[in-house]
């Protein structure tokens, strides 16, 4: 028969630490405490599994269950003294949830548990202390009440306020014994109003309440919504811990407070927290008190007048700090505290893995690796990665005010504020004349990358996480929100509305790439530093992992940003992104609107010589690292003039009627361009594209050969194959242009060929392929994209539906499919390898960059992942985290 039931207190446990998936984060830590000796109040938990059986059984509980826990609350009442619901010396209880993973704030508590019209008077008498035993009555009938029996808090803030008022007093201590009496008969009236029903005064009703309300708290909707931000499944539940009560609101030698055991912001070794004299749990989070610090040194460092605990109980302070050192010594990670002082005795009510900063994070780690505490695997496992993002791009002043309009999708982390632009050519001259500018549109396209350049930050309406927004902007390193639906964009007009707000072209927003946030005005940001720490930290990364980690780069900038995040290569050059700007995308519509191969030629040449020079820039950068080189793969409506100044602008530069580029356009115009024309497919219809771009590659190998003397191998990449002959008839135009370049140049010309797998068909057929291919991309946003049959920019719309209803766990466009996608290219690389041992095998879409997709890389057998320059650092150290077994589950 199962144990639902587990008992602390007194020196003693059932439990311990490693059985937090049983007892939940505080049972096992309230048991771990009580073992070390150290003075918890008595108190039992009642396991997670009993959650998931609630659950499972219509809200009921097993048959054995009450009396497991009347035995717990005996021992309770053993080890206290006291009795619970005994009119005379009355056991009161806490009752909190605990889930295996922390969820401040979602789940319910409920203090001072017991107490009724006659126990209330018994505390008086046993306490000495009436004032201190009707306010606890209070704050029990008001939380109970929320809590259990649903009656808003502000009923009973309102009634408070009132009486307040009436008395001519500001604070709740300025309230004697006959007034909070007087409040706790206005409490009981409210109750009685909202449920129809007296307050219960059957401590044993009261506590079965409690219990049913903690884990009902489990499915309310800001703890439902709390799991899936943060990956928690439903199926973990949350356990019960009920615990005696110990008081800091007894008087002046009682106090209440919450601790770090390092400083959660910055990760320095110093005591860090606030406590309350005569005071409960709730009032240091509520905000109703002004908390004080503990230590003399952080009241000095925030100016405050207010005495620090270690000036006002110094013997009580002394005993805290040796238990703060105790406990970081015995988990090895800096701690969150929570204690109570009751009448100068000092009493433990949590410990757990403090919550803390990347930055904070990192110096605990690298510290503690210094120290002996851990070694530097545990150092490696023990850092969120996708927390990394905090130190490479600006983030928002904690402490500055901010007034949030709306949210979107938080597709490039960051924070930025500038004034509103709606359009590419705005953002670029405003930006020249000095002005820090953000970028809005319904959706960018690439004719708005010079905009997207110059712009602080880009907001689109529409379009999801691997949006082209979502992707220019991760690369470039700038903050950007995409598909804000409730965002109303009147480009015509210059306006952005959000549910009747409306912000004009010129007025300034402030936009947290991170959260998805949109602010009104300027808030102020706060700069990275990639402190000796970080730089640490990755090192002892790099030496870990297995798994090779390149950089999605197409300009020198990228390159060179790539390079200092420790990037081993280019994974993925996109060459079509080399002609977004002015000059160049012009010569490219010329190539795509000409009907004839010599007009294409004529064309070709004109852009040849740019792409010579970028190549060479990439080259010499990465100096004989890896560069992969995909050939032009552009869905051809991208490039294509859209207004008719665009067109009178190309016909001018072809010298042909402006008639007949509209013409061109509208024949080249494709229902479903992302299936289109494009890829292998426009090197099939005119292979002198992919002769153009061969010949620049291979001359900028030979001129950065000659001017070096090292070797460079350039890996030229094939887009959407689905068959290897494509491959095999592109691969002649490659061999041919690098025969004809090596004899021109007299340089020996070592190359690699190979394809992107993004169709399902090339993954099922990758043995044939990889007859032909020398290596393979994983084009995972296209594969994803092919494999589900959904568009990657329209179906952020639907999406969020989809992880709302559990029919996907998260968008796969940010977070790979592993069951799916994943198995995909599991067969493409199983089939790949058998034809060709020594292929090279890798990831270059945007999952490159997301830890869970690493992984599943790592797992996979996979050579590298390729990500946006950014994210580097973060694929880094999951790489290791991957070779390490995994992250270190905490807090």
């Amino acid at each position: 028969m199962a144990k639902w039931v587990y008992c602390f207190g007194n020196g003693k446990a059932e439990g311990r630490a490693e059985m937090r998936n049983l007892l939940g984060g505080k049972g096992a830590n309230l048991a771990e405490m009580s073992s070390l000796g150290l003075p918890v109040p008595s108190g039992f938990t009642i396991t997670t599994e009993l959650c998931t059986w609630y659950y499972a059984n219509n809200n009921a509980y097993p048959p054995e269950l009450k009396a497991e826990v009347e035995a717990a609350l005996a021992a309770i009442e053993k080890d206290v003294g006291a009795g619970f619901g005994d009119d005379n010396n009355p056991l009161l209880v806490s009752v909190r949830s605990g889930a295996r993973a922390s969820m401040p704030g979602m789940m319910d508590t409920v203090l001072n548990l017991g107490l009724n019209d006659r126990t209330v008077l018994g505390l008086g008498k046993s306490s000495g202390d009436e004032r201190f035993a009707w306010d606890s009555y209070r704050r029990f009938i008001q939380m109970y009440s929320n809590v259990v029996l649903d009656v808003g808090h502000h009923y009973f803030e309102e009634a408070l306020e009132l009486k307040k008022e009436d008395l001519g007093v500001q604070m709740d201590t300025d309230l004697k014994a006959a007034d909070w009496r007087a409040i706790v008969t206005e409490y009981k009236k409210i109750v009685e109003k909202r449920t129809a029903k007296p307050f219960p005064q059957e401590p044993r009703e009261q506590l079965w309440g409690a219990i049913g309300a903690v884990f009902g708290s489990w499915m309310n909707q800001r703890a439902i919504t709390y799991r899936r931000l943060h990956a928690i499944p439903e199926s973990w539940g949350t356990a019960v811990n009920v615990q005696a009560m110990v008081f800091g609101n007894m008087g002046e030698d009682c106090a209440t407070g919450v601790a770090f055991t390092r400083d959660p912001s910055t990760g320095a070794n110093l005591f860090y927290g606030e406590y309350l004299v005569n005071a409960q749990g709730e009032d240091v989070v509520a905000g109703i008190r002004t908390p004080q610090h503990l230590t003399v040194q952080g009241k000095q460092a925030q100016k405050s007048e207010a005495p620090a605990m270690e000036e006002v109980m110094p013997e009580v302070f002394g005993q805290l700090d040796a238990i703060r050192h105790k406990l970081e010594a015995h988990y090895r990670d800096m701690q969150d505290i929570e204690f109570t002082v009751q009448r100068g005795k000092l009493y433990m009510l949590q410990t757990r893995n403090g919550k803390r900063t990347a930055k904070a994070a990192l110096k605990i780690a690298v510290d503690m690796v210094h120290d002996g505490l851990i070694d530097k695997k545990e150092a490696v496992a023990r850092i969120v990665p996708a927390s990394l993002d905090q130190l490479l791009h600006p983030t928002l002043d904690p402490k500055a005010p901010r007034k949030v309009i709306a949210k979107g999708l938080p597709a490039s982390p960051g924070a930025a504020s500038g004034k509103i632009v709606f359009t590419a050519d705005e953002a670029e001259k405003q930006a020249r004349a000095g002005e820090k500018v953000i970028l809005v549109r319904r959706e960018t396209s690439p004719e708005d990358i010079h905009g997207m350049n110059a712009a602080e930050g880009i907001l689109t309406s529409t379009g999801g996480m691997t949006s082209h927004a979502a992707v220019v902007a991760r690369g470039m390193g700038k903050p950007c929100i995409a598909g804000a639906g409730d965002v109303r964009i009147d480009a015509a007009a210059g306006t952005l509305s959000v549910r009747g707000t409306v912000v004009k072209a010129g007025e300034f927003l402030t936009l947290d790439g991170t959260t998805g946030e949109i602010m009104l005005g300027v808030v102020p940001t706060v700069q990275p530093e990639l402190s000796g720490d970080f730089a640490e930290l990755m090192a002892w990364a790099d030496e870990f992992r297995t798994l090779g980690i390149r950089a999605n780069a197409e300009t020198p900038l990228d390159a060179g940003q790539a390079r200092k995040f420790g990037a081993e290569g280019i994974g993925l050059c996109r060459t079509e992104h080399m002609f977004f700007e002015g000059d160049r995308i012009a010569a490219v519509r010329e190539m795509i609107l000409a009907d004839d191969e010599k007009a294409r030629r004529i064309a070709l040449a004109k852009i040849q010589p740019m792409q010579r020079q970028d190549f060479v820039g990439l080259f010499e950068i990465m100096a004989g690292l890896p560069v992969t080189i995909r050939l032009l793969d552009p869905p051809l409506h991208e490039f294509l003039p859209k207004t008719h100044a665009d067109m009178e602008q190309v016909a001018k530069d072809v010298g042909v009627p402006v008639a007949e580029i509209e013409a061109r356009a509208h024949k080249l115009h494709e229902f479903n361009p992302m299936l289109g024309h494009r890829g292998v497919r426009l090197g099939i219809s005119y292979p002198e594209i992919y002769e153009m771009q061969a010949r620049a590659i291979f001359e900028a190998v030979a001129e950065v050969q000659r001017k070096h003397g090292k070797t460079v191998i350039p890996e030229i990449m094939i887009p959407l194959v689905a068959t290897r002959k494509e491959l095999d008839l592109m691969k002649v135009v490659i061999d041919q242009v690098a025969s004809e370049v090596s004899q021109l140049s007299g340089q020996k010309l070592e190359y690699l060929t190979g394809t992107m797998i993004e169709l399902p068909r090339a993954a099922l057929r990758a043995a044939d392929i990889a007859e032909s291919a020398e290596f393979f991309g994983f084009g995972t946003n296209d594969l994803t994209q092919t494999t589900f049959g959904l568009s990657r920019d329209d179906s952020a719309s639907f999406l969020e539906k989809y992880q709302q209803r559990g029919i996907l766990e998260h968008d796969p466009f940010a977070s790979l499919d592993i069951e799916g996608v994943g198995e995909l290219i599991t067969i493409a690389c199983e089939r790949g390898r058998k034809t060709r041992p020594d292929i090279k095998l890798g990831i270059c879409g945007e999952h490159g960059g997301d830890p869970a997709s690493v992984f599943f890389c790592h797992k996979a057998g996979l050579d590298y992942v390729s990500c946006s320059p950014y994210r580097v650092p973060i694929a880094r150290l999951a790489a290791a985290q991957a070779a390490l077994g995994g992250p270190l589950k905490t807090e």
